[in-house]
């Protein structure tokens, strides 16, 4: 059995990075749907923007004897949601897309929700529901993406292993907060917005 050389023809990749240079980092090699691929990262962006303004709402709307410590994990878990959309954009316009940050019809885009509830100890389960949201969202897109888009794939399991220590931070909140002197169960449901 012959070997097969690692590279194909030098001569023939340094013709195919002179064609379309336009196109930036998206070679002929890029075998994905790039449309799919936008479609699905447009919308992890929109899920980040929308964690980030949720956690922002529950930093300033937190009250209670608790609030003190738990607005700060929020505040701390906003900033690192900001941190994966910026992310999310950047890999966005490598593949020569355009990043939608337009505010119509972001919560229709997100596959989280924005809910704002009255109470503390929901907030908490809140960010826990959103967060799981985006463990199985960044799961699917992981997979879809395999092999075929090693950046983004790459990206991606960094993200998810942020979103899976965010939803065990807010499960450590809710299964302390009870310990604290608060109801450990939601009062009331809050209001989708």
């Amino acid at each position: 059995m012959a070997a097969k050389p690692f590279l194909s023809d030098i001569k023939a990749i340094r013709q195919r990075a002179r064609a379309h240079m336009e196109r930036g980092a998206v070679t002929d090699s890029y075998t994905l749907d790039r449309d799919t691929v936008l479609k699905l990262l447009n919308e992890a962006l929109a899920t980040e923007i929308v964690c980030v303004l949720r956690y922002k709402a529950h930093y300033y709307l937190a009250s209670g004897i608790n609030a003190k410590s738990v607005a700060a994990e929020f505040l701390e878990h906003a900033g690192e949601e900001q941190g994966h959309a910026d992310l999310i954009a950047e890999r966005i316009t490598q593949l020569d897309g355009t990043p939608n940050f337009s505010p119509d019809g972001l919560s229709g885009r997100s596959h989280s929700e924005f809910v704002v509830p009255d109470d503390l100890a929901a907030m908490i389960e809140e960010n826990l529901v959103a967060e799981r949201i985006a463990i199985d969202s960044y799961r699917e897109i992981i997979n879809y993406v395999g092999d075929r888009d090693t950046t983004t794939k790459r990206m991606l399991e960094g993200i998810l292993a942020s979103e899976e220590e965010h939803a065990e931070d807010m499960k450590t909140l809710m299964e302390d907060f009870g310990k604290k002197g608060e109801p450990a169960k939601p009062a009331g449901r809050g209001k989708k917005k």
